[in-house]
């Protein structure tokens, strides 16, 4: 019985042990390998490849019906094996075989648009969607709908919710106690009441009596006329101009006439005395008038009071210059002084000088110059005398 071996009945005739190295191999480990070596994700691929990231994921999971249109897997998968440095042919081949693609042409119908229908998901070789599950890192697997509902936030919500309610209740509670309308007894009469008359019911008859025999009282309508304001016969008119259309020029003001004060001999017979009018003065008296009048050439220079020139030139003969009034005098300096004469108010004064003397700060005003100087004699400058006749002459045409 020792030498007896020992099997086990359901040991499988003629099985293989494998070993912790004895797995299979597939292509899309192969090529997820090569792109965490070469630090890609997905994006990075879709992005330097120009290839959804749908379709490189597809590609690893040997997922042929992922893809639109089947006519451009081939060229998918040969770009994307070229991009890890992989054999596109054999790669191609692997595809092919694992996810049992084969190549049609263009014009079959396996070659044209394999598009789900409505509603359907994208369902892979395995039956996954490949959406939806892990193999696709770069997509978030989907979660139920009240997975995404906090606790805490709908106890938010329902506190908020009775806030907005008790606010709510009490703006319509103070509403409704502002608009009510309450009556409380108080000691006062009311105003109504009081304005009754108490007198209303009684009768208007007069109690006659021994003393009221013989008064008779007056009727209604002879009262009312007795307190009614009397109607005036003329009506009384004020002019709205009276305090002006009632003033007498000649009583009041400059225009009333002087009282003579003669005597009257027969006061019987005496007349109104006669009244004159005083002339009225309305402007001021003329201000004298000076001119400088040059009989023969000569230099003048006429400086006002201040230091400024107001004339200075060469007067010819015949030549007059009017002084300007000014509130200083203004003064004068000649070169030929018996060449030049004053004129005031028509009357000359003069000459200034002798003959080929410089006369200097000769105040113009007409007192000083009446003052200082004697009324000119025409017979002793004959010039002088030809000038003025001649100004005679103009001033009577």
């Amino acid at each position: 019985m020792i030498g007896k071996s020992f099997r086990r009945d359901d040991a499988a005739d003629g099985g293989q042990a494998k070993g912790f190295d004895d797995y299979e191999l597939r292509l899309g480990d192969v090529m997820r390998g090569e792109r965490a070596t070469m630090g890609k994700s997905l994006l990075d691929v879709q992005r330097e490849l120009k290839i959804k990231a749908s379709y490189i994921a597809a590609i690893e999971n040997a997922d042929p019906s992922a893809f639109d249109t089947p006519g451009f897997i081939a060229g998918y998968v040969r770009s994307y094996a070229r991009y890890l440095n992989m054999d596109p042919d054999e790669t191609f081949a692997s595809f092919c075989k694992e996810s049992g693609f084969a190549t049609a042409h263009g014009m079959s119908a396996q070659a044209s648009s394999l598009k789900p229908k409505s509603g359907e998901p994208a369902v892979g070789p395995l039956g996954k969607n490949i959406f939806s599950e892990s193999s696709t890192p770069f997509i978030p697997a989907g979660e139920a709908v009240l997975s995404q509902i906090e606790p805490r936030a709908i106890g938010s919500v329902l506190v908020l919710i009775a806030l907005i309610g008790g606010l709510g209740y009490g703006g319509w509670t103070v509403l409704q106690e502002v608009q009510k309308v309450q009556f409380a007894p108080v000691e006062q009469t009311p105003v109504v009441v009081s304005d009754l008359d108490p007198l209303a019911g009684a009768s208007n008859a007069i109690q006659t009596s021994d003393a009221l025999a013989g008064f008779d009282a007056p009727s209604a309508e002879a009262l009312d006329r007795l307190y009614r304001p009397q109607a005036l016969d003329v009506p009384v008119l004020v002019a709205r101009d009276a305090p002006i259309s009632t003033l007498a020029p000649g009583s009041i003001g400059a225009l009333v006439p002087e009282v003579r004060t003669e005597p009257a001999v027969n006061f019987a017979n005496a007349a109104l005395p006669e009244r004159a009018a005083p002339p009225v003065q309305v402007v001021e008296p003329p201000v004298p008038e000076v001119q400088l009048v040059a009989v023969r050439p000569a230099w003048v220079r006429v400086r006002a009071a201040d230091g400024t020139v107001i004339f200075e030139g060469v007067m010819e003969p015949g030549q007059n210059f009017v002084v300007p009034a000014t509130e200083e005098p203004a003064t004068l300096r000649v070169g030929e002084s018996g060449a030049m004469y004053f004129a005031v108010n028509g009357v000359h004064y003069g000459p200034v000088g002798e003959r080929g003397v410089v006369t200097s700060n000769v105040s113009l005003t007409p007192e000083s110059l009446t003052a200082a100087y004697t009324v000119a004699d025409l017979t002793a400058d004959d010039d002088l005398a030809e000038i003025v006749n001649v100004a005679e002459v103009q001033a009577d045409e």
